[in-house]
């Protein structure tokens, strides 16, 4: 198989769903059953879109997943261990206020922190499994969520299986300053002792990855991929253009428009994920081949 032959997509001729007219999505469907899609800004039932891996069934518009959703749509069923789950946050700067937050977006998201970090199997591979939560403090990276993910790198290198991370983040958490910061430095590390050993690494930016996040592991991947128009970038655009005085393109910050200059690998549909990273896996196994 050709390096290049994992990224084709397929010719696939389209499914036609039904458009529920709006008027009726308005006046006669109770709350929660029709979701609009916020791009071609056509209606769906909820559960068809669900079943579609939140992707839209019209324009393909990718929806945000949290964490559970991403299991269980790019897992084995059943395969998931969770580890170091029962970890949280404490606040050692005496932020105001910070623990009653995180204690409601325990509440809320019914996460113990921004990220999930666990071993499980795609199509009977094994890997370590990062994935980062914008339900809890907009996936904001603190002291917590740098280790859970520096202790699931250094599972994957003791159990000398790959290791991917989905990427969903605000960036540094505010409410940990230095301390915060610091976790940049820290996964990086981690990562690098990693690939020395020969470990795969794989990343997979999703909406949205920014700040200290996008600027440390989840930029670090041997192979580094977006979901289709996500946002990725490190300062805000308008501070970018008031500091250079200049207008940024339409696309700037977009999957697409890193992937054009060269700072992704690829970009891959929901719909393909599990087959496009099975095939990678399964190129790095003892004895797996690829054809240039």
């Amino acid at each position: 198989m050709a390096l290049k032959d994992l990224f084709v997509k397929p010719n696939q001729k389209k499914k036609k769903y039904a458009t529920i007219p709006t008027e009726t999505a308005k006046n006669d469907v109770p709350e929660g059953i029709m979701t609009k899609c916020p791009s071609c800004k056509k209606i769906m039932y909820t559960k068809e879109l669900a079943k579609n891996f939140k992707v839209c069934l019209h324009c393909g518009h990718h929806f945000q997943m949290n964490s559970r959703e991403r299991i269980d749509s790019f897992l084995d069923e059943n395969s998931f261990e969770e580890i170091n789950e029962n970890m949280i946050s404490k606040n050692p700067l005496n932020f105001p206020d910070y623990l009653e937050k995180l204690e409601k977006d325990r509440q809320k998201s019914k996460l113990n922190e921004a990220v999930v970090t666990g071993i499980g199997t795609v199509n009977g591979n094994k890997i370590v499994l990062a994935i980062m939560d914008a339900s809890f403090r907009m996936g904001s990276m603190g002291s917590v969520v740098g280790e859970k993910i520096t202790l699931a790198i250094e599972k994957a290198d003791e159990l000398s299986i790959p290791f991917m991370i989905f990427t969903a983040s605000g960036g540094a958490r505010m409410q940990e300053g230095a301390l915060s910061l610091m976790q940049m430095a820290k996964t990086s590390v981690a990562l690098k002792r990693f690939s020395e050993n020969g470990g795969l690494i794989i990343s997979m930016m999703t909406y949205p990855t920014t700040g200290g996040v996008s600027a440390s592991f989840a930029s670090l991947g041997d192979f580094n991929f977006a979901e289709p128009e996500a946002l990725i970038g490190f300062a805000g655009r308008r501070v970018i253009e008031q500091s250079i005085r200049e207008e940024l393109p339409a696309d700037f910050q977009t999957a697409e428009f890193l992937l054009k200059h060269g700072q992704l690998d690829a970009i891959i549909s929901r719909l393909e994920l599990v087959e496009k990273i099975t095939n990678i896996l399964e190129i790095h196994q003892p004895g797996g081949e690829l054809e240039w």
